[in-house]
């Protein structure tokens, strides 16, 4: 069943869902759940990008009262995108593209309000982590002020294999990081690009670092060490912006 069309709740309904095809945000599941359909629903999330989340039984009987079993899901208010099947489109389209990463952020506030830049500067998509990330959430579009209903959204389970796969593709991949190498300004976002933008409190991985062909960063005059995620990542959008032409 569904409750104000945002949650399904019950093992075998979760199940159904998922495979109708259903655009499943997150499961949550109690921590003990030990039963033969919980099994099968397992089983089912296994070949899935869904996000599950193990947690006391007591969070779940705050979201909701009815017969949950166990389990609630929470249904995407958007479709999510492949990275690569976005990017032979932009190309046939003749696109040079621009694409932003965001690599472990946490905060929707700060997701959505990236969303708004970026679907303002004309950024062709966004890619997220499956796990351990931001989603598309209620807050996260109404902070985009709707943007997360205009933009593509990626959401891929191995970030890795997908900067790779941009690599591959003609991409140059640029990360914002304290450690970079350069001002934000002397890097060139001309050809197809990826920028990376990663978590508020820990930054970029250093595995996926190692792949970026850039590390570019924001000069600090002041005793802060950074500036907050969605501000730095509006500086190196339209520093791309710029450099493209307002007008193309």
């Amino acid at each position: 069943m569904t409750e104000k069309n945002e949650m399904i709740f019950g093992v075998r309904a979760v199940i159904e869902a998922i495979q109708a095809g259903k655009e499943i945000d997150k499961v949550l599941v109690k921590k003990d759940i030990q039963s033969d359909l919980s099994k099968e629903l397992f089983a089912v999330l296994k070949d899935t990008f869904i996000s599950v989340q193990r947690v006391p039984v007591e969070r779940i009987n705050r979201i909701t009262k009815k017969n949950h079993q166990g389990v609630v899901a929470f249904i995407s208010p958007i479709a999510y995108q492949r990275t690569e099947d976005i990017v032979p489109f932009l190309f046939e389209a003749g696109k040079h593209p621009l694409l932003v990463l965001l690599d472990g952020l946490t905060d929707v506030r700060n997701f959505g309000a990236i969303a708004r830049t970026c679907e303002c500067a004309g950024v062709d998509a966004i890619i997220i982590p499956s796990k351990n990330s931001v989603s598309v959430n209620a807050d996260a579009i109404k902070t985009s002020a709707g943007a997360l209903h205009k933009i593509p959204v990626c959401r891929e389970a191995n970030i890795k294999k997908t900067i790779q796969f941009l690599k591959d593709s003609g991409f140059k991949i640029v990360a914002a990081t304290e450690d970079g190498d350069y001002d934000y300004t002397r890097g060139t976002y001309t050809d197809p690009t990826c920028i990376i933008m990663g978590a508020e409190d820990t930054g970029v991985p250093y595995e996926h670092l190692a792949l970026c062909d850039e590390w570019i960063k924001i000069p600090m005059k002041g005793t802060i060490e950074s500036l907050n995620v969605s501000v730095a990542a509006g500086i190196l959008i339209y520093e791309a912006m710029r450099q493209r032409g307002f007008d193309q």
